[in-house]
């Protein structure tokens, strides 16, 4: 017996630790201690102003850790777009005309922490289809006759070969070519050989030596970041409108920007795509992977992504019948639905007028693509370059637009080769209807809807398919 007797003669058994003394009641405590509810974020949060493209703009409260990947998922919530992982927030630049893709990882704050107050910065919610285009396609990105390796890497590299050295800690291949600099506190642009190396980026003094006697430090990337210029010409008198900048952190305006304009935009393209992966290295890479980690079979060089379940679920079905059916032959499948897809649109051209008639689908034809993200209205051809250049070159990015120098035709303006071309969308009457067309009449569509969703399926006259339209997306 382990009783043990009290002064008063009370018998008490042993004490026990209660193992859960915050269960326990009293006056002066409440039934559950603060210590069983969640800890309160000690995360500060901020109020950002993002805008669209549009202009139009939305106030976020976020967390002062969040980064710019963070910020667009939360627009893509809120907004209920379509993550196709080319959401991306710029930095613009509007007294100087410089902008810049804010990297997936940076901190918002930070970013916003380095503007002056005499420069109207703005942060800018669009999609960039060019953001990680080089993981994919990285021959086209660095041509032969601006990059050289080690000597004793084989030239011969192969697709993945050439971004493992650019990841690699240990080596790093050499762009060389020639650029046009601002002289510092003048006007006046010189030409100079350019080298980039991993030390940083220099310029040679005497042609295109590349003796160390002769190279000369012009810009390390740590404490800057790298701008494009939106302007061309206009503001900075580049002699090209290839230009791009670097800015230092905490700077004290355009004073103390380093500008260099290139020839032409494969080798802007070049450089800029180069100096990021020197800059960011491996980094950029994780946040290129980071949509597709935990993905059976997906490449680590070469994704593409993969359909939802809803999607996978789908099965064509045949209503025309008393019963019902499965189409099991894909072919059978493919006609249906463009029969299917002619016959709502003739069903939604047919429309009643405001006397109560029908309207003639001619004319609704001509009005028919206004409702459409890809169109632009009455944009010049100006504007149709900034807005495909802003969403990426790649190929197959495109708008369709009014035509400035004939009001009956239209222009579909296209990314392709890192140069954007534009094709004459005419109009043709037959027979008292109207239809339109890009190769003098061999092909005719009935509305501008129809021949966009003919060469997203074929090439045609056209360099490429049509693949990522330009939009003007609002908050």
């Amino acid at each position: 017996n382990r009783r043990k007797k009290k002064g008063d003669g009370i018998l008490e058994n042993p004490s026990i630790p209660n193992p859960f003394p915050e269960l326990c009641c009293s006056p002066f405590a409440s039934v559950l201690s603060a210590s069983l509810l969640p800890k309160a974020t000690s995360r500060k949060k901020q109020v950002i102003k993002v805008y669209s493209e549009d202009d139009t703009s939305r106030a976020l409260e976020v967390p002062s850790d969040i980064t710019a990947r963070g910020v667009c998922q939360l627009l893509i919530l809120k907004n209920h777009y379509v993550d196709d992982h080319s959401w991306t927030l710029f930095e613009q630049l509007s007294h100087t005309g410089l902008g810049r893709a804010i990297e997936d990882h940076e901190l918002v704050m930070e970013v916003q922490s380095n503007w002056v107050m005499e420069e109207e910065t703005k942060l800018y919610f669009r999609k960039n289809y060019a953001k990680y285009e080089f993981f994919k396609n990285p021959l086209s990105f660095f041509p032969d006759h601006m990059i050289s390796f080690p000597s004793e890497t084989n030239a011969a590299l192969s697709h993945s070969g050439i971004l493992q050295m650019f990841l690699s800690s240990s080596t790093y291949p050499e762009i060389h070519g020639y650029l046009h600099a601002k002289e510092q506190g003048k006007k006046s642009w010189k030409k100079l050989y350019f080298l980039l190396r991993r030390s940083g980026l220099y310029f040679s003094t005497k042609g295109t030596s590349k003796e160390p006697r002769h190279l000369q430090f012009f810009c390390e990337f740590s404490n800057s970041d790298m701008y494009m210029s939106l302007t061309g010409k206009k503001i900075s008198g580049a002699p090209t409108n290839y230009g791009f900048c670097f800015k230092p952190n905490k700077s004290g305006g355009s004073r103390d920007l380093k500008q260099l304009c290139a020839d032409d935009e494969q080798s802007r393209t070049c450089w800029m795509t180069a100096i990021r992966l020197l800059k960011y290295g491996m980094q950029l890479y994780q946040n290129y992977m980071q949509p597709y980690q935990g993905r059976s079979g997906c490449s680590p060089l070469n994704i593409t992504p993969m359909r939802s379940i809803s999607e996978n679920s789908l099965v064509a079905m045949d209503f025309s019948g008393h019963r019902s059916r499965i189409i099991e032959n894909p072919t059978e499948a493919l006609s249906v639905a463009v029969e299917e897809g002619l016959a709502w649109r003739r069903r939604g051209c047919l429309r009643l007028n405001s006397h109560g008639s029908p309207i003639a689908m001619s004319n609704m034809g001509m009005s028919i693509h206004r409702s459409q993200s890809w169109f632009h209205h009455k944009i010049s051809r100006e504007e149709a370059q900034r807005l495909i250049l802003q969403h990426g070159l790649v190929d197959g990015v495109f708008l369709v637009r009014d035509s400035q120098s004939n009001p009956k035709t239209f222009v579909l303006s296209l990314s392709h080769g890192l140069k954007i071309k534009h094709f004459q969308i005419v109009p043709l009457e037959d027979d008292g209807k109207l239809f339109y067309t890009l190769d003098d009449g061999h092909t005719r569509f009935t509305d501008l809807i129809q021949l966009v969703e003919f060469y997203q399926l074929n090439k045609g006259v056209l360099p490429c398919k049509l693949k990522h339209y330009c939009a003007r997306i609002a908050l």
